[in-house]
């Protein structure tokens, strides 16, 4: 009956694993320049990206973006050339920024709405890791109320708080069969909430080099009286109680940045940026069903994440006064060790290369468009809890566009 609770083990790596399904799409001018922003001032995505460089902005702004996600996964079964993939789902990553303040002020305050932690798996029911996992629908929004204030024209300052709501939908098979076959489900439905803050420093050099320091806490999210739904035979349903439901807290990890911006030119924007994920919080997984029974008991599950670094550039180019265009990249570490990976967040050394295109429609209307490809270098695993063992491999397509306002 062990394997029952392995259900909560899928539930956290997705939450909550910045290089496996962190949603760095915080900005379509930022992922056309391969995820760059914390040493630039662009747009309202400041506030996400460093809240100090928002006062910098010469304009106020209202815009609002989405970028459909698309994760594809493949995995081989050890020992065997059977190969069983995810089905095609689109996850829908959305941000809305307001920044706002009187002309050429010391100060501005914003507002901004992202999906930094969400997933859309399934692997069906029939796949061999049905026992670990058959799918997930994951969100999260985080609210940001920020605060940029400019010290002197050269360096600024700014923060925000920000208040955390998830939604989780989580199936997977139990090594339980009917009368006629079929196989138990259980099902964990429930929603969370959690509270931390962003803040960061922006610079400007004699030499034109901008410098900016972004710090976004670790936010603990609780997920309280969430539905433990079971699907058993009826001669163990006893064993399963319902109705039931389930608690657990959720440290979703700090992120410390630096991101560097160079202007050889007026025409060219050149960018890099350093991201430090602090993994190492993250020990193991506590989970509490509200009603226990001998064969449904509470557990305590070792994860032993470690730290992850992720380096970006970027670039961007504009060819005249409408028409801007962008491309960059990166690389990230794996934030889940070996024993670790799991089908949701099938986590591994990754790249990703980005493009984009910006237009502006009218005098104080911009259209932005990105598109980015991800690929996760194979990674064959055995799963400690589960001892599922194959390899994956996984490639993420992400189209993007935005609309800004801006006078």
């Amino acid at each position: 009956m062990r394997k029952i609770l392995l259900l909560v083990l899928a539930l956290v790596p997705v939450l909550a694993s910045a290089q496996g399904f962190q949603v760095n799409l915080e900005g379509e001018k930022q992922i056309g320049m391969g995820h760059t922003g914390v040493g630039l001032v662009q747009d309202g995505a400041s506030a996400f990206f460093n809240p100090g460089a928002m006062v910098q902005l010469s304009d106020n702004y209202v815009q609002a973006g989405i970028s459909p996600l698309m994760f594809k996964s493949a995995f081989n079964l050890a020992g065997t050339a059977d190969v069983y993939h995810t089905a095609d789902k689109v996850a829908p990553p959305f941000t809305f920024y307001a920044a706002l303040g009187p002309k050429n002020s010391w100060w501005k305050v914003g507002m901004a709405v992202y999906t930094p932690f969400g997933g859309l798996t399934d692997w069906g029911d029939t796949w061999p890791g049905k026992y670990s996992s058959e799918s997930l629908n994951l969100k999260a929004f985080f609210f940001q109320p920020t605060v940029s204030i400019k010290l002197a024209d050269f360096v600024s300052i700014g923060g925000g708080f920000v208040y955390n709501h998830a939604t989780v939908d989580l199936t997977q098979a139990i090594p339980l069969v009917n009368s006629s076959g079929q196989v138990g489900q259980a099902e964990l439905k429930g929603k969370g909430k959690g509270f931390g803050w962003n803040a960061g420093i922006y610079f400007k050099t004699k030499s034109g080099i901008t410098i900016g320091i972004a710090h976004r806490s670790q936010v603990s999210t609780n997920l309280d009286n969430g539905n433990a739904i079971f699907q058993v035979p009826a001669s163990l349903q006893a064993a399963f109680p319902q109705p039931n439901t389930f608690n657990s807290t959720i440290t979703l990890p700090a992120t410390n940045s630096i991101g560097f911006g160079f202007y050889p030119c007026k025409e060219w924007t050149l960018a890099l940026d350093v991201n430090l994920v602090g993994w190492n919080v993250y020990k193991a997984l506590a989970f509490d069903y509200k009603i226990n029974t001998p064969q449904l008991q509470d557990t305590y599950s070792p994860r032993n994440y470690q730290d992850a670094v992720t380096f970006r550039g970027g670039a961007q180019y504009k060819a005249n006064g409408k028409l801007a265009i962008r491309f960059g990249g990166g690389y990230a570490s794996a934030a889940a060790p070996d024993g670790y990976v799991t089908p949701e967040v099938p986590d591994a050394k990754r790249y990703y290369l980005t493009g984009g295109l910006g237009y502006k429609i009218a005098d104080h209307l911009d259209l932005d468009v990105a598109f980015e490809f991800e690929h996760l270098f194979s990674r064959t695993q055995t799963n400690y809890a589960t001892q599922l063992s194959g390899t994956f491999v996984s490639d993420v397509y992400i189209p993007g566009l935005s609309l800004a306002y801006h006078w």
